[in-house]
């Protein structure tokens, strides 16, 4: 059994993705947090710098100023001949060793070939900032590119690693990104479903399903805290008031929302929805509400901060999330922690967060009469709304709340960096433990 109690870990552990901070992935950032209230020294790094537009907060802002760059380092020629230096000095076998497996893990092809190297050559800067800080443990979010270049930055340094698996994106091409390499190799995975876990068990051995351990992404549910006075403002405004999060992009499904709304709109004057977020689709999405004769209702507001999101979740009355692929997204935490009502597809994790009828409606992907009777029919319930909202609430709070899971993933990383007995893959008594008497 694991000791979830807050004490020091002996050494920083090094936190990795593709780009950090960004502004669609505040799950990172909130566990990082989590962990830091927690006493352990996090050292962030990201592969590329991330844009401006993405440190929509203090947070970010914050978080950027404070995260190792390894391409802006790699780039300093005195920094790459070092790293290579101290690799090569300290542990030639571990150089060579760790060039092979970038060679031998690659895809056939000469450009999936120079891509491996710069993994390597990337792997090698980071490894050296690695052991310059002190670093026990790295573990990587986004189970890609970047998690190549720790699994070789692992190799090279002799610090282990461990990796947060989302999915979907890894399911689609597993044998490209080397997903049973990965997970050979890594101390322990963070699966943050039950779905997602099943997935990793297909590509990997069975000796390494024990370490595949279920962590999810959770929330500050303290931080909604307010909302209690949004089901009131929702019975005044009639439950017209829709809100979608997230990258504007095909796999959100938006386009199958739109045709919904245009269907809706002569029944529902007051009809208003809100889209945060951005994404390479924005443009196409924006004419095909001018097309449709919609656009006078939807708006685009573009990339958000954690509390302007936070007040737009209080001001709403359903959420809507119509993906057509999706890991277990956290804004449906936010939404139900927020006691909104969600409508979103049975896909993935998803309904292992959220029960059909119960928090919101479950709709197949893809379908516009669904969602659009899913709508209509919490639009015009205001009792079920609000009975809705805090089922959700007490869902969130008792199996997606930040504390505990920052907790046992802080034991995890304790049980594996010592060695000890190995931990379940997910404690038996989390619902007791944080099962809630009430969301007031």
């Amino acid at each position: 059994m694991i000791d979830q109690t807050e004490q020091p870990f002996r050494g920083p552990i090094a936190y990795l993705t593709g780009e950090y901070p960004r502004a669609t992935d505040t799950f990172i950032q909130r566990e990082v947090m989590a962990l830091r209230k927690r006493g352990i020294d996090i050292v962030t790094c990201s592969i590329r710098r991330t844009s401006a537009d993405h440190h929509v907060g203090p947070e970010q802002r914050e978080e950027a100023r404070n995260t190792f760059c390894v391409i802006a380092a790699a780039r300093s020629p005195m920094i790459t001949l070092r790293s290579h230096a101290s690799a090569i000095f300290h542990n030639p076998g571990r150089y060579v060793s760790a060039l092979g497996l970038a060679l031998r893990t690659g895809s056939p092809g000469l450009r999936a070939l120079i891509y491996q190297i710069i993994y390597f050559a990337e792997a090698v800067v980071l490894s050296n900032h690695l052991k310059r800080n002190g670093v026990v443990h790295l573990h990587n979010h986004i189970a890609t590119s970047s998690c190549t270049v720790a699994m070789l930055a692992s190799a090279i340094s002799g610090i282990p690693y461990s990796f947060t698996v989302h999915g979907p994106d890894i399911f689609f091409e597993p044998k490209r990104w080397r997903l049973d390499e990965k997970i050979s190799r890594a101390s322990f995975i963070a699966c943050i479903s039950e779905y997602c876990r099943s997935q990793a068990m297909i590509f990997s051995d069975p000796i390494h399903w024990p370490k595949l351990h279920i962590v999810h992404c959770g929330v500050d549910v303290g931080r909604y805290a307010d909302a209690a006075e949004n089901v009131r403002r929702s019975n005044e405004t009639g439950g017209q008031r829709l809100l979608f999060v997230g990258r504007l992009s095909v796999v959100k499904g938006l386009s199958i929302l739109f045709a919904a709304l245009k269907t809706l709109r002569p029944s529902f004057p007051n009809l208003e929805v809100r889209l945060i977020g951005d994404g390479p689709e924005r443009a196409k999405l924006e004419d095909e509400t001018r097309s449709l004769g919609i656009d006078n209702i939807v708006e685009f507001a573009g990339y958000k901060s954690q509390d302007e999101v936070t007040a737009a979740l209080q001001e709403t009355d359903i959420l809507i999330l119509p993906s057509f692929a999706e890991g277990l997204p956290v804004v449906l935490m936010e939404a139900m922690a927020s006691r909104v009502p969600v409508i979103t597809t049975r896909i993935a994790g998803v309904p292992e967060l959220v029960e059909d009828g119960v928090h919101g409606f479950l709709i197949p992907p893809g379908d516009v009469d669904a969602i659009e009777h899913a709508i209509r029919e919490l639009m015009g319930d205001p009792a079920q709304r609000a009975s809705m909202g805090e089922a959700a609430c007490g869902k969130v709070t008792a199996e997606f709340n930040i504390e505990y899971e920052s907790a046992w993933l802080a034991g995890l990383f304790e049980a594996y960096v010592s060695a000890s007995e190995r931990p379940a893959k997910r404690p038996a008594a989390q619902k007791r433990a944080l099962q809630p008497e009430g969301c007031d």
